[in-house]
C-alpha cells in the first residue's frame, strides 16, 4: 500500500550524494531498478534522473518494518530511503557516478507500486520501436532518453541566455494564423465563431518575425512551435521547434557571425565540442557539382567528377542519350572497393535506381591495374583511360557513373556517396563538420505547377547583381540565402530579405503571381512595408534535429518527447482520433465517407 511523503523531504539526487558525504544521512527518492536479496542482506539499484545510487538494507540498521519492506520492493516502484553515505563495501563499480560509495539504509517508504513493465527500463533497449512509443511514459524513463532531453534543455538555456547577450528579445507570435498555400501543406483549424473560416498552424513564424522588424523590434529571437502537414522521414515530424531569429540593418555576414559564435557555444557548453570558427562556406554551385548535395556530408571524400566533356563523342547510347538532352555524365570513386563482388555492385545499382536512374555504368579496377566494366565494349580505349583519370582511378578502386539530366545525376551520386560511406564505415558520429552553403538559386521550375516557385520562401532577397535577369532570366538569379549545414544534415537556413518594393514586385511577378494574389495571401505584410522597413535577414535551426546530432542519434523521434510515427500519429495518446458529433456541428463540419478508388 502506497504511503505519503508527510513529514519527508528529498536532501539529494541520487547522484548528488558522492564520497565526500560519507557518514552523513541523506534522503533520496526515486525508482528501483533492480532489487537482489542475498539473504540479510539487500540491494538496491534506486534511479532518478540523475543516476543510480546502491542502497543496502540490513535488518540491524533498519529494522524488521523497513527490511520487510524492502523484502517487497520489484522494479519501477517509487520509494523514498533515508540512510547514512558509507564507502562502498564490495568492489568498487566504475561504470556508475556513485560507485564507490552506497547508501546504509535506516528507513524506507514505499510511496508508489508498480506493476511488471511491459520492457526492461534500460539504456540501448532492444525492445521494438512500436511497443516503447506506445508506453512512451515507460520509455522516457530510460537513462539514455532522460540524457537527451537534458541535453535539449540545456541548448534552448544557452541560446536564450546568449541571444539576450547579443541584444535579441524574445517574441512569442501567434500559432493560430491565415493559411498561405505557398509551400508546404498547412494544418488547418476550424472558427466556430467564423463558420467556414479556418486558421491555419504556423509553419514558421516567418511572416511575424518580419513584421517585428517593421515595428523597430531590431533583433527578434524565439523558440518556436511549427507544423507541416507532411510525409514523415525519421528526421521530420508533423510538429517541430524552430530556434528562430531575424535581425534589422544587416547582411549575410552580420547573420553568420552572430550563429557561429551561438553553436560554437552550445556545442562546447554542452558536449565539449570545439567548433573552429570561422565555419566553411561554399556556394550552392560547388556543393552540388562536388558532392551532388546542397547539404554535403564533408567528414569523407568521395566527391563527383565530371566526365562529359570526355565521353561527349562517345557511341554507347545511355551516355550519349544525356548529353543531347541536355544532361551530363559523372562519376565517384568508391576506392579500395575494385574487387566488390557483381551481387553488391547489382545492389548499388538497384540502391541508385531507387533515386530515379535508370542504372548505373561501372569500371572496377583490379589490383595489377587491368580493369572490368559493364560499357567498355561500346567505348574507345582512350575514353576509358581519360574516364579513369578524371576520377584518379587506381588499382584496387570501383568507379560508378551516372548519366541523365543533371538534377537526377547529382540526386544519385550524392546519395550513392553516402551509402558507400556508410558500407566503409566513414561516418564518425564523434566528428562535427559544419560548412556554410551560400547562393542558392532564388527560384526552381516545378514542373507540375508549370512556374518557377522559390527555392526558400517568396520574401528572399536576390543577389543585387543578379537583379538584371529575374524578368529575363530567373533560373539564373541567385538567392542571398544560407544554409548551415552539419554531418549532412540540413541544421539551420535563412536569407536576407526583399525590403525594396520594387523587387518583391518582380519576385511576385517570376512566381506567377498578379500584385492581387500576392494581397490576398499576404496583404498584411505588403502593407506594412508601406510605412518604412528597414533592411533585415534572418535564420531558423531545427532543434530536433540539432539536438539529435548533438546526442549522436539516429532519430529525432530520440529527442522529442512525444514523438508522432510515419503515419503522423501518436500510439501512446491514439492521436488523432474522431471526435464528438456536437463538436462538429458547433463547427458546421460534417463528416463525408468515401468510397476508396479503384486501383
Amino acid at each position: 500500500m502506497a504511503e505519503s511523503m508527510k513529514g519527508l523531504k528529498r536532501s539529494h539526487r541520487c547522484t548528488e550524494v558522492n564520497s565526500a558525504m560519507v557518514g552523513k544521512e541523506v534522503t533520496v527518492m526515486g525508482w528501483v531498478q533492480k532489487s537482489r536479496n542475498k539473504g540479510g542482506i539487500i540491494f538496491v539499484d534506486l534511479r532518478d534522473r540523475s543516476g543510480i545510487l546502491q542502497i543496502i538494507f540490513e535488518e540491524a540498521n533498519c529494522g524488521a518494518e523497513s527490511f520487510a519492506k524492502a523484502e517487497k520492493l520489484r522494479a519501477e516502484f517509487v520509494v523514498a530511503i533515508t540512510g547514512k553515505v558509507a564507502k562502498r563495501g564490495g568492489a568498487v563499480n566504475e561504470n556508475l557516478k556513485t560507485g564507490d560509495i552506497e547508501i546504509i539504509a535506516d528507513d524506507i517508504r514505499i510511496l508508489s507500486e508498480a506493476d511488471t513493465p511491459p520492457f526492461p527500463i534500460e539504456e540501448n533497449s532492444k525492445t521494438k520501436e512500436e511497443l516503447r512509443l506506445k508506453y512512451r511514459y515507460l520509455d522516457l524513463r530510460r537513462p539514455d532518453l532522460q540524457k537527451n532531453l537534458i541535453l535539449r534543455s540545456q541548448v534552448s538555456t544557452l541560446t536564450r541566455a546568449f541571444m539576450a547577450e547579443e541584444g535579441f528579445i524574445e517574441i512569442e507570435t501567434p500559432t493560430l494564423c491565415k493559411s498561405t498555400p505557398e509551400g508546404a501543406r498547412d494544418y488547418l483549424v476550424p472558427s466556430r465563431v467564423h463558420p467556414g473560416s479556418f486558421y491555419a498552424l504556423p509553419q514558421s513564424p516567418q511572416i511575424y518575425k518580419q513584421l517585428l522588424m517593421c515595428s523597430g523590434y531590431d533583433r527578434y529571437f524565439q523558440i518556436a512551435r511549427c507544423y507541416r502537414d507532411e510525409d514523415l522521414r525519421a528526421d521530420r515530424q508533423p510538429e517541430f521547434t524552430q530556434m528562430d531569429m531575424e535581425l534589422s540593418f544587416v547582411d549575410v555576414d552580420d547573420v553568420i557571425d552572430v550563429n557561429e559564435r551561438l553553436l560554437a557555444k552550445l556545442f562546447k557548453e554542452t558536449i565539449g565540442v570545439d567548433v573552429q570558427l570561422p565555419i566553411q562556406r561554399m556556394t550552392y554551385k560547388e556543393a552540388m557539382e562536388r558532392f551532388g548535395s546542397d547539404k554535403p556530408d564533408l567528414r569523407f571524400g568521395i566527391e563527383l567528377h565530371d566526365v562529359t566533356d570526355v565521353v561527349k563523342d562517345s557511341e554507347f547510347v545511355v551516355f550519349k542519350n544525356a548529353i543531347e538532352a541536355g544532361g551530363s555524365v559523372r562519376g565517384i570513386n568508391a576506392e579500395g572497393l575494385g574487387a566488390m563482388p557483381r551481387k553488391k555492385i547489382d545492389a548499388l545499382v538497384d540502391f541508385a535506381k531507387g533515386y530515379g536512374a535508370k542504372g548505373l555504368a561501372y569500371i572496377a579496377i583490379a589490383e595489377d591495374g587491368t580493369y572490368k566494366s559493364s560499357f567498355a565494349k561500346f567505348m574507345k580505349e582512350d575514353e576509358l583511360e581519360n574516364m579513369i583519370n578524371r576520377l584518379e582511378g587506381k588499382p584496387g578502386d570501383l568507379l560508378l557513373f551516372a548519366a541523365d539530366k543533371t538534377k537526377l545525376v547529382y540526386d544519385v551520386l550524392g546519395a550513392l556517396r553516402l551509402e558507400i560511406a556508410n558500407q566503409l564505415g566513414l561516418l564518425d558520429k564523434n566528428e562535427y563538420r559544419f560548412v556554410w552553403i551560400t547562393e542558392f538559386p532564388l527560384l526552381e521550375w516545378n514542373e507540375d505547377m508549370g512556374r518557377y516557385q522559390a527555392m526558400h520562401h517568396p520574401f528572399t532577397m536576390p543577389m543585387e547583381e543578379d537583379i538584371q535577369y529575374i524578368d529575363s532570366d530567373p533560373g539564373r538569379v541567385r538567392a542571398k540565402a544560407y544554409d548551415i549545414v552539419l554531418n549532412g544534415n540540413e541544421i539551420g537556413g535563412g536569407s536576407v530579405r526583399i525590403h525594396q518594393n520594387d523587387i518583391q514586385e518582380k519576385m511576385f511577378a517570376a512566381l506567377g503571381f498578379t500584385m492581387e494574389q500576392a494581397y490576398e495571401q499576404f496583404g498584411f505584410l505588403l502593407n506594412a512595408f508601406k510605412y518604412g522597413v528597414p533592411p533585415h535577414a534572418g535564420l531558423a535551426y531545427g532543434l530536433d534535429r540539432l539536438v539529435m546530432l548533438m546526442a549522436k542519434e539516429d532519430s529525432i523521434r530520440d529527442v522529442i518527447a512525444f514523438p508522432k510515427v510515419k503515419d503522423a500519429s501518436c500510439l501512446m495518446s491514439e492521436a488523432p482520433n474522431i471526435v464528438d458529433d456536437k463538436q462538429l456541428e458547433e463547427l458546421g463540419i460534417g463528416i463525408i465517407e468515401t468510397e476508396a478508388s479503384e486501383a
